[in-house]
C-alpha cells in the first residue's frame, strides 16, 4: 500500500472511529460504569469483531477481483454512493443520547469482551459498510493479503485508541454529547459524503 493511500485510509479510519455507533456507545457506557481499565476488555472484543468483518469483506473482494479486475471500479462507485447515503442518514439522525444506570451485577472480564465482540459482529450494516469502504483503498496491483494486514492493523489501532479515550472521558463527554451530539453527527456525515464523492474519482 502506497504511503499516500495509507494516510488517506488512516484519516478515513479516524473519522469512522469517531462516528457514534454501538461500540463507541458501549465503550462510553462501560467506561462510566466500570472504569476505563476494565473497559479495555470490551474494546478488545470489539476490535476482534471488526477485524473479522474486515477479513470477510477483504477476502470476498479478493474472490471478485480474481473474476474480473473491472469489478473494483464498479464497487468503488457503488461503495461511494453508499457512503454518501450513509452520510445523509447520519446527518438526519438525532444526537447521541447516553443514559447510564447503576447495575447490581458487574459482568466478568470475559462477559465484557463478549459484549464488545457481539456488538461489532451482530450489526450487518458494519459488513456492508466495509464492503463499501475498503474498495476505495485497495490497489489490485499490490498484494491483497498484505493490504488486509495493514488495513486491519491500522483500523484496530485507531478504534482501540478512540474507544479508550471515550471510556476515560465518559463522564465529561456525556454532557457535551447531550448538547452538541447532532452537530457532531453532521460533521461526521459531511466526512462520509466527502469520501463517497472524492475517492471513486481518484486513481
Amino acid at each position: 500500500m502506497a504511503l499516500n493511500t495509507w494516510l488517506l485510509y488512516l484519516l478515513a479510519s479516524i473519522g469512522l472511529s469517531l462516528t457514534p455507533g454501538p461500540n463507541s456507545l458501549l465503550a462510553l457506557t462501560h467506561g462510566a460504569l466500570y472504569g476505563a481499565r476494565r473497559t479495555l476488555f470490551t474494546i478488545v472484543g470489539g476490535v476482534f469483531g471488526f477485524s473479522a468483518l474486515i477479513a470477510l469483506a477483504m477476502f470476498g473482494l479478493t474472490a471478485l477481483l480474481q473474476t474480473s479486475a473491472s469489478v473494483l471500479t464498479v464497487l468503488k462507485w457503488v461503495g461511494g454512493a453508499y457512503l454518501v447515503w450513509l452520510g445523509i442518514q447520519l446527518w438526519r439522525s438525532p444526537g447521541l443520547q447516553l443514559e447510564v444506570t447503576e447495575r447490581t451485577a458487574r459482568p466478568s472480564n470475559l462477559g465484557m469482551f463478549r459484549q464488545g465482540l457481539l456488538s461489532a459482529i451482530a450489526n450487518p450494516k458494519v459488513l456492508l459498510f466495509y464492503g463499501a469502504f475498503l474498495p476505495q483503498f485497495i490497489e489490485p496491483q499490490r498484494g491483497l493479503l498484505l493490504q488486509f494486514v495493514i488495513m486491519a492493523a491500522t483500523f484496530a489501532s485507531v478504534e482501540c485508541g478512540v474507544e479508550y479515550v471515550l471510556a476515560r472521558l465518559a463522564f465529561r463527554i456525556r454532557p457535551w454529547l447531550a448538547k452538541s451530539g447532532k452537530g457532531f453527527n453532521r460533521c461526521c456525515a459531511s466526512l462520509f459524503a466527502l469520501i463517497g464523492v472524492a475517492l471513486p474519482l481518484g486513481r
